[in-house]
């Protein structure tokens, strides 16, 4: 079992609903959260209780090293990092421009894999401190099941997915774990915010605090992958 109680956890995209509802339930447990959005207008919809609340663009690596020399400098310590970002488009891949496809990698891919090689060095104090340090990104079910309409932005999941795994194996002898997690539709908004195309008519989807429910007992229960399956 990992205790959360005094931990320091850093969410990336804690304004999102599902980002702030991770954020919400880490704090419940006694975790220090520390809080990412990309807007100072966006910022306004961090949890109350996540602090401090940081800035971060993704699709920027000035802005990616910006954030984490701050929190190297600082000597903040980094007991996990939960990556709850991530921007969709829908239609066919010829359709998409060269722009969007550059932000889908930049925002589902790139920028956390950037930010979450400029921390390691934090989680890696973390584990010889006697902590339990972690990772956790969220795929998503496209990454198991790629969908027609969704080709770019199944791709870029995919590719987050793949990282998972890959690093897993690497991190696995610093006592760091890496999770990915991989929940169906989810009733966060983010397909009506959507940077191209229109979403189609999906089913019903899962509540958010289902799912970061989930996410939270899987870091607690000290589980290393959670399917589609599991939610």
């Amino acid at each position: 079992m990992t205790e959360l109680k005094g931990k320091n956890i850093l969410v990336l995209g804690a304004s999102g609903v599902l980002g702030s509802t991770i954020a919400t339930q880490l704090s419940g447990l006694g975790a220090t959260v520390m809080a990412t959005s990309s807007t100072i207008e966006s910022a306004e919809r961090v949890p109350s209780g996540a602090n401090p609340r940081l800035l971060v663009d993704l699709t920027s690596q000035e802005s990616i090293r910006v954030l984490t020399d701050y929190l190297i400098d600082s000597d903040v310590k980094i007991d996990g990092i939960i990556n709850a970002t991530g921007v969709v488009a829908f239609g066919n891949f010829t359709d998409l421009d060269s722009n969007t496809l550059l932000k889908l990698f930049a925002v589902n891919v790139t920028g956390p894999m950037s930010l979450v090689q400029g921390l390691l060095g934090r989680l890696k104090e973390s584990a010889a401190s006697g902590n339990e340090p972690f990772i956790v990104n969220i795929s998503g079910v496209v990454a198991e099941t790629p969908m027609a309409g969704l080709g770019a932005y199944s791709a870029s999941k995919s590719a987050l997915y793949a990282f998972d795994q890959a690093i897993s194996r690497e991190l696995r002898r610093d006592g760091i774990r890496v999770i990915d997690a991989r929940p169906g539709h989810t009733e966060t908004g983010l397909a009506a915010r959507a940077i191209a195309g229109q979403a189609p008519a999906f089913p019903q989807g899962m509540t958010p605090e289902h799912v970061a429910s989930r996410i939270v007992a899987a870091i607690v229960q000290d589980e290393k992958d959670l399917p589609s399956s599991s939610f």
